[in-house]
């Protein structure tokens, strides 16, 4: 059994969820817009390619591709929907030294095409805003979906639910949950995540992993 908690864009409030998944034991995958990155020295809420770097060194979340400047990929031509898609890859695996095979789509969205692309560009999975309400392990990993966002008024019962189920001979489960740090400030509402975090963190007969290291499991 897996939990997985998918947190997207660069913000400074990412900060404060990397120091509450640590305290509990929990990852996330952490997606990158590597084009957007203000100048050092910036004061804005956006965090420096410096300031991300340090962030994410250690290595225990995985960074993944969000494309260069997120665009709207399915209403971009192939040409430069594979550079979005590269020119983010090539910048953060400089950045932090590793392969990186991961994304998910820019406001959710995709198509056909851009599936195709994503493929010729050597990325494995691709998360949407796709919702479940379900513990199913993912069949098609680059039209990813979650079990729900962090917003969804029934987290902390499927939470539960999912802390409740056994491990039968019908396989694992997986309970992954996908957001964006900076609505918990903007909704003035962090105890949502962080009465997740303490309820589900640090259990023994629970795996914590990143999407890649779920997605090398399965495979």
């Amino acid at each position: 059994m897996g939990v997985y908690p998918h947190f997207v864009v660069q913000l400074l409030q990412d900060v404060r969820l990397v120091l509450l998944l640590n305290r509990y034991g929990l990852k996330g995958t952490f997606n990158l817009n590597s084009g957007t990155y203000p100048p050092e020295g910036s004061t804005g809420r956006r965090m420096t390619e410096k300031a991300i770097t340090e962030l994410y060194a250690d290595g225990r979340h995985e960074v993944a591709v969000h494309s260069y400047t997120h665009p709207f990929l399915e209403q971009t031509p192939s040409d430069a929907m594979a550079y979005e898609i590269v020119k983010d890859r090539e910048n953060l695996e400089s950045l932090f030294g590793k392969i990186i095979r991961g994304m998910a789509y820019p406001y959710g969205t995709h198509n056909d095409t851009v599936v195709e692309v994503l493929k010729a560009c050597g990325i494995l999975y691709a998360r949407t805003t796709a919702v479940t309400g379900n513990f199913n392990i993912p069949r098609d990993w680059l039209r990813l979906p979650a079990t729900c966002k962090h917003t969804d008024p029934k987290l902390m019962e499927y939470a539960r639910k999912f802390a409740d189920m056994k491990v039968t001979k019908d396989g694992a489960r997986l309970f992954y949950v996908w957001g964006h740090t900076y609505e918990f400030e903007g909704d003035n509402n962090w105890n949502v995540i962080e009465e997740f975090a303490e309820f589900m963190g640090n259990r023994e007969d629970i795996w914590y992993a990143t999407n890649i290291e779920i997605y090398d499991y399965i495979q």
